[in-house]
């Protein structure tokens, strides 16, 4: 298997004699009842859907439920072999393993056995049956009508790219780089890079997991974004790599931990992950919630200044365009008009608007519905600057200052509902409506 590595080479392909294809024994066990979720984990840049995918194995979201039995797993033992291939615990399907090889003719061996207290869940672009949540290369402004022919071209997401472990009496969850292949077993290549510590060995994945907790509580409008971190496939923390695939590790990160926290984000180079706590989803809006609130904006029946018809707000950015009932916001002053002509400056696609005679670019408006990116429960009073998706002023601050990873050593805000990058002048825009909220 992969664990962040390129398709084919050396490093990334099982060795000779190792068993493939899916394990024995696999067993798929019922969902216990709702009361007993864990949380979700949430993809960045959809708002409540992945179009066009399958529903069951594309989703936008997965729910961690409680297993009926435990199938989670811990370190048991460790020691060296000089044909990683030839082990038993690597030949075995039913045997948990970790190889890392350390040279051609030497390699650690990681044996793990059952742990009755935990759950395991795995993410990753395979969709093999150990992987729980299939994650495939979010495309930034893709709109749902465009997917089908949005291809990424390489993907840096790897096959197996993370596992969580769950415990089942705590329900604290704690993230690993790097996931189980179908023979159960994770292979770090001789170019990985790994060390050992105290007879303790451990490594990194090639484009690595990075993890970013947020700095107070993520729901309830005041939590601030924290620095990020990259999660080993021990579970250690370390510091960023200099850049994403570099060879050199980053410094060890003693006082912090790879627990998820209601609002932590988990980047999987390609796409990133929110984990909502089952506890933090209590406290946020519901979907119902949030329809309630644009029933409410469009109860008071804002109108265009030029064209004086009714503008109506739409819960989803794939709805159809109604014409002149769709409403339109000006970045640059945030007054939220109809379609028309005029102002229109011939040759640009700029606008002057007819209230204050600013000139700049326009945006259809479109409800953010996913409700797991909403930080409070407040309503709708700003949209997201340059892609129009509205969500509450604590919402629309928060996502602006978090920098999402981006390519081998870059970083750049973008709205959680589309991923699309935000204006670095003006990330967001208060709203201006024409009606009895204005």
């Amino acid at each position: 298997m992969d664990v962040g590595m390129p398709e084919h080479g050396p490093d990334t392909e099982p060795p000779e004699g190792v068993p493939s294809g899916p394990a024995q024994d696999q067993v798929v066990t019922p969902r216990p009842p709702a009361g007993h979720r864990y949380g979700e984990l949430v993809i960045l840049g959809y708002n409540g859907i992945v179009a066009h995918g399958d529903k069951d194995r594309r989703p936008s979201k997965f729910l961690l439920h409680k297993r009926v039995a435990a199938n989670g797993v811990k370190p048991a033992r460790y020691y060296e072999v000089k044909q990683p291939q030839m082990s038993q615990a690597v030949r075995d399907r039913c045997q948990h393993s970790v190889s890392y090889t350390l040279s051609r003719h030497k390699a650690i061996i990681v044996e793990y056995a059952p742990d009755p207290d935990t759950d395991l869940f795995q993410v990753g672009r395979s969709s093999e049956s150990p992987i729980d949540f299939v994650v495939l290369d979010t495309i930034p402004g893709v709109k749902a009508e465009d997917t089908r022919d949005s291809k990424v071209v390489h993907s840096t997401i790897s096959r197996f790219a993370c596992r969580l472990l769950v415990n089942r009496a705590t329900m604290r969850a704690n993230v690993y780089a790097a996931g189980f292949d179908s023979s159960r077993n994770i292979f770090l290549g001789e170019k990985a890079t790994k060390w050992e510590t105290d007879g303790i060995i451990d490594g990194l994945t090639t484009n690595g997991i990075l993890l970013m907790h947020p700095q107070g509580a993520f729901c309830g409008g005041r939590g601030r974004p924290g620095a990020w971190m990259e999660v080993s496939v021990g579970g250690g923390m370390y510091g960023l790599r200099a850049t994403r695939s570099a060879a050199q590790k980053g410094l060890k990160m003693e006082d912090q931990t790879s627990e998820l926290q209601d609002g932590t984000l988990v980047d999987l180079c390609g796409a990133t992950l929110l984990w909502r706590s089952a506890e933090g989803l209590s406290r946020s809006p519901t979907k119902h919630d949030l329809e309630r609130m644009v029933d409410q904006l469009n109860a008071g029946r804002p109108q265009c200044p030029v064209g004086l018809n009714t503008l109506v707000i739409p819960r989803k950015s794939a709805a159809p365009a109604t014409g002149d009932g769709d409403p339109w916001v000006y970045l640059n002053c945030g007054h939220v008009q109809g379609r028309h002509q005029w102002g229109h400056e011939h040759g640009t696609d700029s606008l002057t608007c007819p209230m204050c005679f600013k000139t700049g670019s326009v945006v259809r408006l479109c409800m953010g519905m996913e409700p797991c990116f909403h930080v409070d429960c407040e309503r709708p009073t700003h949209a997201f600057s340059p892609c129009g998706h509205m969500a509450s002023e604590a919402t629309v601050r928060y996502w602006s200052a978090v920098m999402i990873p981006h390519g081998t050593n870059g970083f750049h805000s973008m709205c959680p509902f589309c991923a699309t990058p935000l204006s670095a002048a003006t990330p967001h825009v208060r709203l201006i409506f024409q009606d009895n909220l204005d």
